[in-house]
């Protein structure tokens, strides 16, 4: 176990630091004696400051999104018959059964200006709308790709529930709102915890979604990253850009973590 997180986790994540303090020589090529921090700085510029909050503003309405529409689902499920249950969980793993790529292609023909959805808005008298190449077609390809995995983590937190807990809040007085925040989800919230991490990580870095639904129009940092590495050919900065989202990310993993345990 310990050989193959070596070879796998850290032996790349070394030469991704490495090259991130490497120097782009006037050939588009990486020169690996001439270190400094260049590439460190170039992260303040505005176009990288524009395009990460941009990422983190997507990935956050991404996770909101699928929290909102994924509770209600999750606890509706978790309190259906065991029959019932199974049944509505095969229909929450069918979009795995379909390749990731070919998922987004669909949603481009879908809300492409000859789809069923630029049609119906015009049939129903709503005008001719564009939806694709926008925000809008991002995050609705996110919250799609990335639902199962908000709903998921909620379904297993809320099914151990005790049921009597809820049953004595209402003996107590306490209307739905009241017991669904201070019984049902301050227990719940470890699937709350791990289904927005589950969301938002992904979201952050996504590459193919914004790629196909968002076009040039909405560059995030997972397209950003692949075009230093592929086009550009400014590995350093690709490196740097790469080491500092994984830096990002596991910080905010670890802190998000320590506090959903203060919580409970």
């Amino acid at each position: 176990e310990f050989g193959y997180l070596t070879l796998f986790f850290a032996v790349p994540l070394v030469i991704v630091v490495v090259y991130s303090f490497a120097t782009r020589n006037r050939f588009g090529g990486t020169d690996l004696s001439g270190w400094n921090v260049d590439s460190y700085v170039k992260l303040a510029e505005p176009l990288v400051r524009e395009i990460f909050f941009r990422s983190v503003w997507l990935a956050a309405l991404t996770t909101v999104i699928c929290l909102v529409i994924g509770y209600p689902f999750a606890y509706y499920l978790a309190t259906r018959s065991l029959r019932v249950r199974n049944v509505m969980l095969v229909f929450v793993m069918i979009p795995f059964w379909t390749n990731f790529l070919v998922r987004n292609y669909a949603w481009r023909v879908i809300l492409g200006n000859d789809g069923p959805l630029t049609k119906t808005t015009e049939f129903v008298g709503l005008g001719e709308h564009e939806y694709l190449f926008t925000q809008t077609a991002v995050v609705l390809g996110l919250v799609y790709g990335f639902l199962p995995f908000m709903i998921l983590p909620l379904y297993a937190a809320i099914e151990r529930i005790d049921r009597r807990l809820l049953e004595a809040s209402r003996d107590l007085y306490a209307n739905g709102f009241q017991s669904f925040r201070h019984v049902l989800l301050p227990l719940s919230m470890p699937g709350v915890i791990a289904g927005s991490i589950l969301c938002f990580i992904p979201s952050l870095g996504a590459y193919v979604t914004p790629e196909i639904l968002g076009g040039a129009k909405t560059t995030l940092l997972g397209s950003y990253i692949v075009t230093q590495f592929l086009t550009a050919r400014n590995w350093p900065f690709g490196a740097a850009m790469s080491f500092v989202l994984m830096a990002i990310m596991l910080a905010a993993t670890v802190v998000y973590f320590r506090k959903g345990g203060r919580t409970l």
